[in-house]
């Protein structure tokens, strides 16, 4: 189906949010074989963005650069850069991130981590509600360890 959509004008990629990384390698062999190698393949999981990028993946759609833009652009750099080393020093300073904001439905802990970064009132219209206080430190923890508290 997406080799397909490929060959549709004006369908220029995908968003590939499986989190499932032989899915996506799958995906980026099949067009690459099509000769459709710049079909852009976004990964939408960011647990598995880096990954992604390294099988050829174009970039990523991506909930944690809401809250750290920086260290996840200078991860996406690097990994499309082929360079390894940079890049997963960047993403395991954003690993703690990339869990610890979908301790609840996205997007509420990114509404509080950015409340709690001085970056938003922090009032949330239904049908969000605030974010448990038990996960308060949790993602506190993650904001600090990715370095943005």
């Amino acid at each position: 189906t997406v080799l397909r959509l490929a060959q549709v004008p004006g369908i220029v990629g995908i968003k590939d949010a499986t989190a499932d990384l032989g899915r996506g390698s799958e995906l980026i062999r099949s067009l690459a074989a099509a000769g459709k190698s710049d079909f852009a393949v976004y990964g939408g999981d960011d647990i598995t963005a880096l990954p992604l990028m390294l099988m050829g993946g174009h970039g990523v759609i991506s909930v944690t650069a809401n809250i750290a833009p920086k260290l996840m652009s200078e991860m996406s750099a690097a990994a499309l850069a082929g360079d390894v080393a940079r890049a997963r020093a960047a993403n395991d300073r954003l690993l703690p991130l990339h869990r610890k904001l979908f301790v609840e439905a996205n997007p509420i802990p990114v509404k509080w981590a950015l409340a709690e970064m001085g970056l938003i009132n922090g009032e949330l219209r239904l049908p969000l509600t605030p974010l448990a206080t038990q996960h308060h430190e949790t993602v506190r923890a993650a904001l600090r360890e990715a370095g943005c508290l």
